[in-house]
């Protein structure tokens, strides 16, 4: 037997071989990698004296891209499965309101008030891809339209009930409460306090504060956001759910003809994308202590240009939820970059539609590469 014929992989003409350089090229998270270097790159170099990389700095941005982060995963894997949700933001003001509602105007513990809010909010994710599947509507239209529905619910009942669109008094119904720090408490508090003793972080100097470092814990949003992301990253990359939901968003039929169980993978992913909207809604009003009819504004299509930065296609089957989150820490960085850096604060969603707009192009010239198209 020729050697040719022991190993038809090296004569093969179907077999293509591939460089290194170009392997690296088309990873999902490279777009976020270089945006990453780049913004961390200029702020170092233009607003290094300005606090933004003392301890108190670095607490601030990274509250900012957790915030991102954390509906940038559901995001994500939603985009992968090749649907949309236009309605995240809509849903983190709705849940929000429904925690005040229920924990403030009716007088329920709270913790009961965050499970039933979580229970609604996926009823209503599971909805939404229930009429996705069902209909064969595109989910761009069906979650448009719960973007109204939510949001105009999320006013309708606060005027109703209370003659306001704001609900304060979250804080003051969540004391003692049990599942209230899971959401709204910090950890590390005395590691903290360490580095303060210890001069590696600052302390503040007067005032009753007088001693104690001036970073007392990490917030669970901060927690929250690291939970998810490693979630998503294991789920999509070490599990056979994973595959499910590439399948699912790289071609449909196919998948079924395969075996997946496409409906549900995609209908799972809307609530997925429902539930990281609600930690979101329930970590902000513990934050705040108060729900707002506005809450949530825009937030969808910052989650949606996160994943796009992060390397995912608008076409599906095609993402990276470590790229999504790298997406995010650019937000936040930049958001509050701009103003450690003295610059005009309405400039961020200049960047938004510039940085829009070259990871799309980045995003369909790697597609072009993947699939050989022209």
């Amino acid at each position: 037997m020729s050697e040719a014929a022991t190993t038809p992989e090296a004569s093969d003409e179907r077999v293509k071989e591939m460089s290194a350089f170009r392997k690296a090229l088309i990873r999902p998270e490279l777009g976020g990698i270089v945006g990453t270097f780049a913004v961390f790159t200029f702020f170092l170099l233009f607003a290094f004296d300005s606090g933004m990389f003392a301890a108190q700095g670095v607490l601030n941005w990274s509250i900012v891209s957790a915030q991102f982060m954390i509906i940038a995963v559901g995001a994500c894997l939603l985009m992968i499965a090749g649907e949309f949700d236009l309605s995240v933001g809509s849903m983190i003001g709705f849940a929000g309101m429904m925690i005040a509602i229920m924990g403030v105007t009716l007088g329920w513990p709270i913790w009961i008030s965050i499970i039933l809010t979580f229970a609604i909010c996926l009823a209503i994710g599971a909805l939404n891809g229930f009429i996705v599947i069902r209909t064969g509507l595109p989910s761009f239209i069906v979650t448009l339209a719960f973007l109204f529905i939510l949001r105009g619910f999320t006013i309708y009942l606060p005027q109703t009930i209370e003659n306001k669109t704001i609900i304060g008094g979250i804080r003051d119904a969540a004391e003692g409460d049990w599942l209230a720090p899971v959401f709204g408490g910090k950890v590390g508090g005395g590691f903290f306090q360490w580095l303060g003793d210890n001069d590696l972080i600052a302390t503040f100097e007067r005032g009753n504060r007088a001693g104690e470092a001036v970073i007392d814990g990490i917030p669970m949003l901060i927690v929250w956001a690291i939970i998810l992301v490693v979630f998503g990253h294991v789920l999509l990359t070490k599990t056979r759910f994973g595959n499910w939901i590439y399948a699912a968003g790289g071609d449909a039929e196919s998948a079924r003809n395969s075996g997946v169980p496409v409906n549900r993978v995609k209908i799972l992913m809307f609530m997925f994308t429902a539930f990281c909207a609600t930690v979101f809604a329930t970590c902000q009003v513990m934050e705040f202590g108060s729900a707002g009819a506005d809450r949530g504004l825009l937030k969808e299509f910052e989650a949606i240009i996160a994943v796009v930065i992060g390397g995912a296609l608008l076409t599906g089957g095609y993402g990276s939820v470590i790229g999504a989150a790298l997406g995010a820490l650019i937000f936040g960085v930049v958001q509050q970059g701009l103003f450690f850096a003295g610059v005009e604060s309405s400039l961020f969603r200049v960047f938004l539609g510039v940085i829009l707009l070259g990871a799309v192009i980045l995003n369909t010239y790697i597609r072009r590469m993947i699939t050989g198209e022209r």
